[in-house]
């Protein structure tokens, strides 16, 4: 049985400037010089998600997309403009897609109402996460389970001045997803990791340390932004060491880095109680 690696970014926003386009770039050539098997990022690809975004995104991965090693869900970003994160899931809100020692649940956390470049909370229905129990059923044992999104599932710390303003006048502009509390509730379990981005700082907590299978909730924070990217290393379906930061920067190399660990309140559904 041999180690697997996966990558995690985020909320590249393509289109904002060369600058940040250049660290993509860096970023791509790091991953494919380290042979990290797949990567996976969780939307805003584009920042006004026009198709001349998308297509920039493309041809700086075209590499790893080639080699079918990358996996992408759409963002809010993505889904105003010209709509460029249309076609990242072909219409399908959840979609499963299997890897060497991998099993990834993708879900489309973006909405209708995302066409707004000021509506940017995301969407989770109740038959989404039939389809996600659905998906986690036919899971392989011996699989590292990651569930994909954009938008976080428990509350997190505020970020600038708009999120400020959206707490006072009690807007849903950067809440955690309606639904992400139940969603947890059912992956518990059956699932390793939940990886999603929307918010520009990392952040990590860990939910049912007490049972046999614990939940990882990772944000990837602004990849870009960030100039680095966390990967995950596993084996046989469990993670074997903690996830590490891979620099854009060579002169920065491998290496951990302290990010926030929040510790959401406990969660309370009809299922864990009964």
């Amino acid at each position: 049985m041999s180690l697997h690696t996966l990558a995690h970014l985020s909320d590249l926003h393509f289109g904002q400037g060369p600058a940040r386009e250049a660290v993509a770039l860096a970023l791509c050539q790091a991953l494919i010089e380290s042979s990290i098997e797949h990567v996976v990022v969780t939307g805003d690809v584009t920042n006004k998600g026009r198709d001349v975004e998308m297509s920039l995104f493309l041809d700086v991965f075209a590499p790893l997309l080639r080699q079918g090693r990358l996996t992408l869900v759409p963002g809010n970003h993505d889904r105003i403009g010209d709509d460029a994160g249309r076609a990242l899931m072909k219409g399908r809100r959840v979609a499963v897609e299997e890897h060497p020692g991998l099993y990834l649940v993708l879900v489309d956390s973006t909405g209708e109402h995302n066409r707004s470049y000021w509506a940017c909370h995301g969407e989770l229905t109740r038959r989404m996460l039939d389809e996600v129990d659905a998906a986690l059923d036919a899971a392989p044992e011996r699989s590292l389970v990651a569930v994909l999104m954009h938008h976080h599932l428990v509350a997190l710390p505020v970020e600038g001045w708009l999120e400020r303003m959206s707490e006072r006048l009690r807007l849903p502009y950067s809440s955690e997803l309606q639904l992400g509390r139940e969603l947890l509730e059912r992956v518990r379990g059956r699932c390793d990791l939940v990886l999603h981005g929307h918010r520009h700082v990392p952040r990590e907590s860990h939910l049912f340390t007490d049972t046999h299978r614990p939940l990882a909730l990772y944000n990837a924070g602004s990849s870009t932004e960030l100039g680095r990217v966390r990967i995950f290393t596993h084996e046989g379906g469990r993670m074997r060491i903690a996830p590490r930061w891979l620099w854009a920067d060579p002169s920065r190399a491998w290496g951990p880095r302290r990010v926030p660990v929040m510790v959401p309140a406990p969660l309370v559904s009809e299922r864990s109680v009964a």
